[in-house]
């Protein structure tokens, strides 16, 4: 069955790709369903079949596939099967780049082709099966729009002349979505409000997280489906002031759970101060006078042209991206795609670094 998709899928004029993962249900999360769309089709590919899919890779290279939100997909794709797209058209980039204000799938397809999608199995849990006959429909619906889409947002962003920009943001995001990555061992566990914790509480912190990580996979279970991270840090915080934490533990816990997250417990209390880990410092400085009135400069251009263009100011820079930039960052400078450097830098405007004196 695959072989004849494949061979079609080869001589498509387009084809339209989108993935179902069960990050809701499962941990680690993985990919579960493939949908394509060609000219005259709609098709499944299951990845837990067993099929090899060898022969599906090959027969996308070379290809400009067409994405809605590609970056989680793209991303899913390296992971698990080392795709690299040659090229993508994501929808989703393409309706922003035009400045468009509302741009889900569901929002474009009703807004520019007046058709309704049924967002009801979003949530599905997709590695179950057989795929109900409404998690089907939906599944399809996510490609079978999207070369539609892509035609007439080419227009207008061709009639912009935003074409290129949207190319040089694609070409991006493929190359940010498809690269192997140093993995931060600390990062992972310094989840949102762990900077306010000491040293002694940070240490338990992380014993917490690595015991729930591990319990999570035993499980097979979202980490959140065992505990959420607020339930993190107030265990870490109580523990480390020598509080009785047993109000925090959900009484769903079996014996052997509540032993585990104990001994966790116990462990990150035991640290030996020159074991635990510090808070993190911030990274950046405090700005100069000097790059304080350059980060006005550029926020107010940034803005200007956001508003002549229609465009939301954070397409063309963030607001992190401007500090750097005011800071003297080059690397940030050189970060920037094309058009974006266009709009913001200018010749007279180069970056002054810490220090720097505007005499």
């Amino acid at each position: 069955m695959l072989t004849g998709f494949v061979a079609r899928l080869r001589a498509a004029d387009w084809v339209a790709m989108d993935t179902e993962a069960d990050s809701l249900h499962s941990y680690p999360e993985k990919v579960c369903l493939m949908q394509f769309s060609m000219p005259g089709e709609d098709a499944l590919v299951d990845p837990l079949s067993g099929m090899d899919l060898a022969p599906l890779w090959q027969a996308l290279e070379g290809r400009t596939l067409l994405l809605h939100g590609a970056d989680y997909d793209l991303r899913m794709l390296y992971r698990d099967y080392q795709f690299i797209p040659h090229a993508v058209f994501d929808t989703m980039l393409a309706a922003r780049v035009a400045g468009m204000r509302e741009f889900g799938l569901s929002a474009l397809v009703e807004s520019l082709l007046g058709t309704k999608l049924d967002k009801g199995p979003q949530k599905a849990n997709w590695s179950r099966r057989p795929l109900t006959d409404r998690m089907i429909v939906y599944a399809r619906n996510d490609t079978r729009y999207l070369h539609s889409l892509a035609t007439l947002l080419a227009d207008r962003l061709r009639a912009l002349d935003r074409l290129d920009w949207h190319r040089q943001m694609c070409a991006q995001l493929v190359h940010d979505c498809t690269r192997a990555t140093e993995g931060d061992p600390d990062g992972l566990w310094r989840i949102r409000g762990s900077s306010r914790l000491e040293p002694k509480a940070l240490g338990i912190l992380r014993e917490v997280w690595m015991w729930r990580d591990r319990e999570a996979r035993a499980a097979n279970q979202p980490p959140f489906f065992i505990l959420n991270h607020d339930h993190l840090l107030a265990l870490a915080e109580q523990a480390a002031r020598g509080e009785s934490v047993d109000a925090l533990i959900p009484k769903r816990f079996s014996l052997r759970r509540r032993r585990a997250l104990f001994e966790a417990l116990d462990r990150g209390a035991r640290l030996r101060k020159a074991s635990r880990p510090l808070p993190l410092r911030p990274r950046g400085h405090r700005l100069t006078h000097a790059q304080r009135l350059r980060l006005e400069r550029l926020e107010a251009r940034r803005n200007r042209h956001a508003a002549t263009l229609n465009l939301d100011p954070s397409l063309i820079a963030s607001r992190s991206d401007l500090v750097a930039l005011a800071s003297g960052c080059e690397r940030q400078e050189r970060a920037l795609l094309p058009w974006q450097k266009r709009l913001l830098i200018e010749p007279d405007d180069r970056p002054l670094s810490p220090g720097a004196s505007t005499a």
